[in-house]
């Protein structure tokens, strides 16, 4: 054949099986799985029909016929795999040729190739349980996990510690064929008195079971050395586990734990509230988050960077992201919560700070449209947002936050205030707490007609709900109206600012 014939099959196959934006390995891909999902059914069928169904056999050669054509897959992915070093470094032909064994001995090590491997090793009668391996062939689905997939994290940690891993498992090698051989030469078949060890194999299964500590008892060492021999795989088997427990602790567990990030986006929660970044000297926002909500009320998810801090109180939800980032967002299930609270960081200036929370806001509207949450909700999602710099509230109102608050300033102002009207802060704090007659803002109640007078709300809240009416909130002023004069007229749309021990119920939508 000609050699630019051979090279362009050789560039058609590998675009088929290693190059996923051609559209030939999108057919060839969509070919295998349609594969897959006939195997398993295949399977299925010979499980629910029995051996004694008269189609059980075809059923078989069917199985067969697709395991081989699985057989000449893996065959073609590996032959057309190209490995990179060929394009970095000139070789001659013959160390080309090495190389390029060596490599795709490799890439069939590699844990996707090693299940495929063993999926259509299933040809062999004796091994016919592999078949249900061909279910691990689902690991090479479309993305399912956005954000954090384990599985390939798992992937990634075994080859990023790849060396971690030769080393713990030559030393397992290493101590199962001294304790076998050294069992075999002393309660070998050639030795006196009676034996269980009938063969090498036999004394090589006696040392992995011992130095697992697994311990079947199927074959026992007799002799005072095979036992000395078995005291010392024992011993070495503990240090065994504690290595494994050690790397596997420091590689697979990291990125086992990553699906903790798909863990809520993958949930059913709605109407939930999220807190996005979290502070140490915010703290006290939790548990006045916990007071209000109730210990049986909304789920709170706190949204932040890194690991979950231990002071935070296990009623809260943890998920770890970027809440600056729009691909991030959706960790938290963004469009399906019912209330965002943005708290500033304490670890940097305060228009640092704000900037950050500034940002967050904008990003959180920004996703809202470009996914269509904004048209789609009910009700849109409500957004509050802590301003460490008044200067910076006009900024955070512009971004997207539909009530700013400015903690530093009331602060302040509070304790000023306190100066001149000794016992007023003590009276703002328990209007601030939770399970005390706080400030609400709402509709007026459905069972008063509008429109009517400030006084007629104030009577009729105070009559029905025992609330106290202080302020309003009509459609055409651009802010509230605190203590207004009892013959102020409320138009129907308008709100009411209230004291209350809760939110009056039956409010007008």
């Amino acid at each position: 054949m000609d050699y630019s014939v051979k090279n362009n099959t050789a560039g058609i196959l590998n675009a088929a099986f290693h190059q996923p934006k051609t559209r030939i390995f999108k057919v060839v891909q969509g070919s295998v799985w349609a594969l897959i999902a006939g195997s398993i059914g295949l399977m299925i069928a010979e499980f629910v029909i029995g051996p004694e169904h008269h189609l059980y056999a075809r059923l078989l050669h069917l199985d067969r016929a697709v395991l081989w054509i699985f057989v000449v897959e893996y065959i073609l992915r590996v032959a057309s795999y190209h490995p990179p070093g060929l394009e970095l470094f000139d070789r001659s032909r013959h160390r080309s040729l090495l190389y390029g064994l060596a490599t795709r001995f490799t890439y069939c090590l590699t844990p996707l190739m090693l299940i495929d491997l063993a999926t259509v090793l299933a040809l062999a009668p004796q091994l016919r349980g592999l078949r249900a391996l061909r279910l691990l062939r689902l690991l090479r689905l479309p993305r399912v996990f956005h954000y954090a997939n384990p599985f390939r994290g798992i992937m990634l940690s075994f080859r990023e510690n790849r060396l971690m891993f030769a080393f713990g498992f030559a030393l397992m090698a290493g101590a199962t064929l001294f304790g076998g051989l050294s069992l075999f030469l002393i309660e070998g078949p050639h030795a006196k008195g009676t034996t269980t060890v009938q063969g090498f194999g036999d004394s090589l299964w006696w040392a992995l079971v011992t130095l697992t500590t697994v311990g079947y008892g199927d074959i026992t060492p007799t002799s005072l050395v095979g036992r000395a021999v078995g005291g010392v795989l024992m011993v070495a088997g503990m240090f065994t586990i504690a290595l494994f427990a050690g790397i596997v602790s420091q590689t697979l567990l990291r990125a086992v734990l990553s699906i903790r990030e798909e863990q809520f986006r993958m949930s059913t929660y709605v109407n939930h509230l999220v807190v996005c970044g979290y502070d140490p000297g915010a703290r006290m926002l939790l548990d006045a988050i916990l007071a209000e909500v109730g210990p049986n009320g909304s789920t709170v998810v706190i949204f932040a960077e890194g690991e979950r801090p231990p002071d935070v109180p296990l009623e809260f939800t943890w998920v770890s992201g970027d809440s600056t980032k729009e691909s991030e967002l959706e960790k938290a299930r963004i469009s399906h919560a019912a209330g965002v609270v943005v708290v500033g960081s304490r670890k940097v200036v305060p228009q640092q700070a704000d900037a950050h929370t500034i940002l967050t806001v904008f990003t959180l509207r920004s996703f809202l449209e470009r996914t269509g949450s904004a048209t789609r909700r009910r009700d849109p999602l409500h957004i509050a947002a802590e301003i460490l710099d008044a200067e910076n509230v006009a900024h955070a109102l512009t971004a997207g936050a539909d009530e700013v608050i400015e903690t530093t300033r009331l602060g302040f102002s509070m304790l000023a205030h306190s100066l001149i009207a000794p016992g007023a802060a003590s009276a703002m704090n328990r209007l601030a707490a939770a399970r005390a007659h706080s400030l609400f803002l709402g509709p007026v109640p459905v069972d008063l007609e509008l429109p009517t007078s400030f006084e007629a709300v104030a009577r009729h809240l105070k009559s029905h709900y025992g609330a106290l009416a202080i302020g309003l909130r009509r459609p055409t002023d651009t802010e509230d109206l605190l203590n207004p004069a009892d013959d102020l007229q409320v138009p129907p749309g308008s709100q009411v600012v209230y004291l209350s021990a809760e939110a009056i119920p039956n409010e007008r939508d």
